[in-house]
Formats: C-alpha cells, sequence, structure tokens
C-alpha cells in the first residue's frame, strides 16, 4: 500500500511572506492563549497517540539505524531552536512524495520521498529546523485552538488531516476505520492550509537561523526550493501525479527561492539583529557575527559543576553526520514496494548516470538482494565496502545479517558481540543483534537475545520495535510472562490499546503469576486505560474490537 501525506496535513513545509528588507529583524509576537488550551504534558500525550494511530495505520517505516541518524541530526537542530529545552520526536513515513509535518508535542514527521529527492544532509536539515519553527513558535497550537473552537476533537483532527489529505491522493486503502477517521475532516484540512500560509515565512527565518546555529549550509534551503520548482517546471503538463504533493497547493515560486538567498546571504556578510518576542513576554535579541556564527552557549548537564558553569558551543558535534548518503540509500530500499523493485532500481540508476554505482549505491544494492532473500550476493557485493571501509556500522550490520542468513551464523553473533562491546547499550546494534538471534531460534538463542536487550529495557517504554523483539527473545526463552508483557506493550504502541488491555487482563489470569509480575501489569491496566477512554472519546476505536 502506498500511503501519500500532502502537504495539506498540519502545517507542512513552502509558501512564505516577503523578506523584511531592515537588517534589523521582528519576529511577530507570539504571544496568544494558545498556550492556555494544552499543558505540555497534554501536548506530549497527544503526540504520542497520533503517532501510534498512524503505526496502526501502517505509515511509518520505522529502522533502527534510519530512525538513529534522523534523531541525530533533528537533536542537533532542536538544540539549537529557540526552545532548546523542548522534546522533538522525529519519525519517518514510508510514503515516497515529498513532504514534512509537524505537529503536538515535539512530533515532527518526514516522507522517505523528501529524503531520496535531497542531495545532502544539509537540505533535510532545512526542512527540519522550519518544522521544529513551527514547533517553536506555537503555530501547531494555534491551529490546535482554532480547530477545538470548531468543535473539533484534536485527535481526530489531526488524524482526518493526515488521512483525508492521502484518500484524496488517490492511494486510499479502503480501511474502514480511515475513511472514518477521514469523514467530516473537510474544514480541519481547509482551516489547517489557511493557517500554515500566515506562517510559513516566519518558520523559513527562525529555520535558516537554527540551521547556521547548527553547522549545517545556510544556502540548503533555497537550493531545495529550487529544485522542487524545477520538478513543477519539467513536469508541467504531465498530470497530477507527476508533482510532488506539497507543490500542488504551496507552489515554491521564484519569490520564495530569492528571499531564502537573500536571508542566507544575510547570515553570511551581514551584521543582523533578530529580536523575538517570547511566550509570556520579553523580548530574546541576538547578534549574529558576520564572519562566523556560532551556536549559543549551553548550560553544563553535569550536577557537580556550579549553575554558572557554561560551556562553549564548540564542544558539541555541529554540521553534517556524515552519514547521509548510507540513510538514503538504506531508505530507497525499505520504501520500495519490493526489494526485486530496489535491486531494478540501482540498475536504472547505474545505466541513466552511465557511472558505475557510489559505495553507498553498493550498499543499498546489497540491501535489495539481502532483503530479496539473496544473502551469498549480497555479501559478495558487502565484502570489498567493509575491506576499505572497516568498522562502517552501515556496512557490519548489514554484514552481520547476510552472514546469518547464509548459515554464518556463528560469524555473524562474534561480529554482533565485538560491536556491542566497542558501542554498549547502541541501539541499533543492540536491536539488530536480537532481531538475527530470534531469527535463529532456540532457547538458547532466546536468552541471549534477552541478555542483549536487557541493557535498554528502561529506555525502550516507547519503542515497538524494542518490543516486539524482547517479547519474541522471551517467548524462545520460556519466560511466557514477560513475553505477554512485551507483546501487549507492543500491540499499545503500535495503535492498539483495547487489544493490549485483553492480552494484560488474560495475562493476569494466569496462576503463575508472581507478585512483581502481578503489580507490573496491575499499574500497565490502569495506565492505559484512561488512554483507551479518551481515544474513544476522540472518537478513535479499534475496527478489530469492534467486529468482535
Amino acid at each position: 500500500m502506498r500511503l501519500s501525506l500532502l502537504s495539506t496535513a498540519v502545517l507542512t513545509l513552502l509558501l512564505g511572506a516577503p523578506l523584511a528588507q531592515g537588517q534589523d529583524v521582528r519576529l511577530p509576537d507570539i504571544g496568544s492563549s494558545a498556550g492556555e488550551v494544552l499543558s505540555p504534558a497534554r501536548q506530549a500525550e497527544y503526540g504520542g497517540m497520533m503517532l501510534r494511530e498512524l503505526r496502526n495505520y501502517g505509515y511509518l517505516l520505522e529502522d533502527p539505524l534510519l530512525d538513529d541518524w534522523l534523531q541525530k541530526v533533528g537533536t542537533r537542530l532542536g538544540a539549537e531552536s529557540d526552545s532548546p529545552r523542548q522534546s522533538y520526536t522525529f519519525f519517518l513515513m514510508k510514503d515516497r512524495q515529498i513532504n514534512a509535518f509537524a505537529t503536538l508535542g515535539g512530533y515532527i514527521g518526514t516522507n522517505a520521498g523528501l529524503i531520496l529527492t535531497a542531495e545532502r544532509e544539509d537540505e533535510v536539515a532545512a526542512v527540519l529546523s522550519h518544522e521544529i519553527a513551527h514547533v517553536t513558535q506555537q503555530h501547531v497550537l494555534r491551529g490546535v485552538e482554532r480547530a477545538e473552537r470548531d468543535q473539533i476533537p484534536i485527535l481526530l483532527g489531526m488524524l482526518g488531516a493526515i488521512v483525508l489529505a492521502q484518500s484524496a491522493g488517490g492511494n486510499s486503502s479502503g480501511d474502514a476505520s480511515m475513511a472514518a477517521v477521514a469523514s467530516g475532516m473537510g474544514l480541519m484540512q481547509q482551516r489547517q492550509i489557511d493557517y500554515t500560509r500566515s506562517n510559513e515565512s516566519e518558520a523559513d527565518r527562525l529555520g535558516i537561523r537554527t540551521l547556521s546555529r547548527a553547522g549545517y549550509d545556510v544556502d540548503a534551503m533555497a537550493g531545495f526550493f529550487a529544485r522542487m520548482a524545477q520538478a513543477t517546471r519539467a513536469n508541467r503538463g504531465s498530470g497530477r501525479e507527476a508533482y510532488p504533493d506539497y507543490l500542488m497547493t504551496h507552489p515554491v515560486t521564484t519569490t520564495r527561492i530569492s528571499e531564502a538567498k537573500q536571508r542566507a546571504e544575510q547570515m553570511r556578510k551581514d551584521n543582523l539583529t533578530l529580536i523575538t518576542r517570547v511566550p509570556g513576554g520579553g523580548e530574546r535579541v541576538e547578534q549574529f557575527d558576520p564572519k562566523r556564527v556560532v551556536p549559543a552557549e549551553k548550560d553544563s548537564d553535569n550536577p557537580l559543576l556550579p549553575l554558572s558553569v557554561r560551556l562553549p558551543g564548540d564542544l558539541f558535534s555541529r554540521g553534517p553526520t556524515g552519514d547521509f548518503d548510507w540513510a538514503r540509500e538504506r531508505l530507497r530500499v525499505l520504501s520500495a514496494t519490493t526489494a526485486d523493485g530496489a535491486a531494478r532500481d540501482y540498475e536504472t540508476i547505474r545505466r541513466e548516470s552511465g557511472k558505475p554505482l557510489t559505495d553507498a549505491q553498493r550498499y543499498g544494492l546489497a540491501l535489495a538482494h539481502l532483503g530479496a532473500g539473496r544473502p551469498d550476493v549480497a555479501l559478495a557485493e558487502l565484502a570489498p565496502l567493509l575491506a576499505d571501509r572497516p568498522g562502517n556500522l552501515w556496512l557490519e550490520l548489514a554484514t552481520a545479517e547476510a552472514e546469518s542468513r547464509g548459515g554464518r551464523t556463528a560469524a555473524a553473533n562474534q561480529r554482533l558481540a565485538r560491536l556491542l562491546q566497542q558501542m554498549p547499550n547502541n541501539r541499533p546494534i543492540a536491536l539488530t543483534f536480537a532481531r538475527v538471534l530470534n531469527e535463529q531460534g532456540g532457547a538458547e538463542a532466546g536468552r541471549h537475545a534477552q541478555a542483549v536487550l536487557r541493557p535498554l529495557l528502561s529506555r525502550a517504554g516507547n519503542d515497538p520495535v524494542f518490543q516486539q523483539e524482547f517479547g519474541r527473545a522471551n517467548e524462545l526463552a520460556g519466560d511466557p510472562v514477560r513475553a505477554g508483557e512485551a507483546f501487549a506493550e507492543a500491540a499499545f504502541l503500535n495503535g492498539r490499546p483495547e487489544q493490549a488491555l485483553i492480552q494484560l487482563q488474560n495475562l493476569k489470569k494466569r496462576s503463575d503469576l508472581d507478585y512483581y509480575a502481578r503489580a507490573r501489569i496491575d499499574a500497565r491496566i490502569a495506565n492505559i486505560t484512561p488512554q483507551v477512554l479518551e481515544l474513544r472519546r476522540q472518537g478513535v476505536r479499534d475496527p478489530d474490537i469492534e467486529r468482535r
């Protein structure tokens, strides 16, 4: 199922207002009653509920390596934004249309198509910084305030805007629950479009500033806009499907590109004073050095240092991660309809470019062969790459998976054990290792996977990939209670809280539960029940439960 998320979905990218002519740029007063609609905790709750429902509909693409890369890029930007203490959750959508959006609680979604279209990480960072600005300037909260005045339930409105846009693109899955969510959301959709257009210029200005602070190229935003405009001109007259989705409603004009270039030029050459009115009153005034822009100094997180101690921004990582090419090719394969289709894509790339595939593209081709059940072919492609780039985590993990699926389980396990020893508690390594062990099967492999995953348990409460692998590991190891708890948690995180409740209630009936297991299960039932009731109040129900 190819899901298309249009730019009409919840505060999306692109459409601006003229750049202020002076070098003293005053941003709008963002004080409003929006902050009174929902507390930060409630915003985070609604954002998490929305993410779980998107998983339920199959929109998300969740991969430990890609998640780690995207979160790393986004966290760097968020730390340099106007709200560095705001928690941000960055997630990937499967759709190959070009889009990104921000919603409540600092949840920011990015379509696979946007990353595949970008030519470098700076362009992805430009989009993310724009969306971060929607959060910091309370644009999302204002949209919620307007929706509430229209008496639209918050969660249903957020989901409806996304689902309705997807359906409008002609890619509806036909799922009855999705149709029900989309029903009556036309007003919400239109209000989001109108509201977004009044704030895009502000998000552009702040986005470029955040890019600069984080060490990314300030020209990346204009460059990405220009390529989108070129795509529009090239495809004009070719029909709706030839256009990137957000360009259908938010066209990139030469004025927009020119404004982004002007802002970048100011950041590089001019003394620029930015004055931002902040929520709760007061102003934030910043002066940028004409030669060099550095991130603001940060308070030390070390509890042993005095509160007055500040650490210079130079101590923190800035600029591109160096992993973009590997991430893009991994995403190209994982977002493809089939693994064989992804392999054909690389043949097309080679033929049309007239050049050999790059190392990152060869890595992608190896992943395609691995996904198509050809581990030996994948290993043959990966071996010379790893010889040239020893220690490259993307190549190491792919090699281990190919070794295990090709019957070389001892070599795979040794490789993964060495990596985990070098980088303890690394999530992509631990989850890959656990998946490989679970695929190998047997009680011993299950116990080994348990040991690999336990160090991550305390921070895996919102990680459905972890919960699924942990459940399978416990199942293999002969611990049905822990397995049942983990599978129930996976159901909850995948947007099926009512099913999670049923699983936990059935688990509670077991006669072999000890005191601690019963207490854990009771606490989880007490925590999930109000969220199920809230979903019902919002009009979102589990269709499988309804049919029983």
